[in-house]
């Protein structure tokens, strides 16, 4: 029975929150510009803080350096498969590799993962999200610039001041200078870690909370191209599977343990970027990027659920 409650205490805040999304958006409780002053909060002052204390307290090694470069592989991996699933499948949308490729781990990742195991073991997320993040903010704006809209490509430039003013790389890089510099171990010496620990905490306490409910305010399933839709179902799923066990034999074979299991578990169950249908020049394909985010973010959810029941 105490495993019931356990599985039933992580799952129902995650419904209730998804639930009280969809009541908001239905009554009219919080309008559009409402939910992107919410997602805003959780990209610009949250999520940060979120991100500082997970790179402060990751521990920095070697083994650290391989596992960000095997998570930065994978996501080239799974666009250039996507690639090929795409002629395979016979898509026609030119964003299939881009839907195979990246996860969310900003606005859903983080609030999955600390509602599965908590905070304590948040730096071993944090270690395999630096890989994708850098993937997403460099090579996979490129690569969409080149694909999708070569007449509004950016240059390398404005890609790398974009990059840099992000409060979520900001953030990430605060966090690892803390972290790498020796600043956070002097702190917790002395007891003076507490502090930092107690402002992170407050701000990023409501993360979780915000997300799912603006989640749950954008999931929209009229519509639905299924058709298309199953096209990337079957490629981005097919795709991460083996790239799933190809990375956990990886991550045993360097002795790194249960813990990154965990986070790659979380990582590759997440949905595409949500940022995607923003690359999109017409209303039809940008209506086949939200169908498509929306329901691998209902399978995610249900994997989150299989994982809390397993208990993996």
């Amino acid at each position: 029975m105490d495993t019931t409650f356990q599985i039933l205490s992580t799952v129902l805040p995650v419904l209730i929150m998804l639930i009280i999304g969809m009541i908001c958006r239905k009554m009219q409780i919080i309008n559009r510009d409402g939910v992107n002053t919410l997602k805003s909060v959780v990209v610009n002052i949250t999520l940060p803080t979120v991100l500082i204390n997970a790179f402060a307290t990751m521990q920095y090694s070697s083994k650290n350096i391989l596992i960000f470069l095997m998570m930065f592989i994978i996501c080239i991996l799974a666009w250039a498969l996507g690639k090929i699933m795409g002629k395979l499948v016979g898509a026609k949308s030119p964003f299939l590799p881009f839907l195979t490729t990246g996860f969310e781990a900003g606005m859903l990742g983080y609030a999955l993962y600390m509602l599965l195991y908590g905070n304590e073991t948040i730096g071993s997320f944090a270690g395999i999200d630096l890989g994708q993040t850098l993937f997403v903010f460099t090579l996979y704006k490129i690569l969409l610039g080149i694909d999708i809209a070569k007449d509004q490509k950016n240059s390398a430039k404005e890609l790398f001041m974009d990059m840099i003013k992000s409060p979520i790389i900001i953030a990430i890089i605060v966090g690892v200078f803390l972290g790498v510099s020796g600043i956070y171990q002097n702190m917790v010496s002395i007891g003076a870690n507490v502090i930092l620990n107690s402002i992170t905490d407050f701000i990023s306490a409501p993360t979780s909370a915000i997300i799912l409910l603006t989640i749950g305010y954008d999931l929209v399933f009229q519509n639905v191209p299924w058709m298309d839709v199953w096209k990337v179902l079957i490629s981005r799923y097919s795709i991460l599977i083996v790239l799933r066990i190809l990375a956990g034999m990886f991550v045993h074979f360097i002795g790194m343990g249960n813990t990154l299991d965990h986070a790659l578990n979380v990582m590759l169950i997440l949905p595409p970027p949500y940022v995607l249908p923003v690359f999109a020049k017409d209303e039809k394909e940008q209506a086949f990027l939200s169908s498509s985010l929306s329901v691998t973010t209902v399978i995610t959810l249900l994997a989150f659920v299989i994982l809390a029941v397993l208990g993996i």
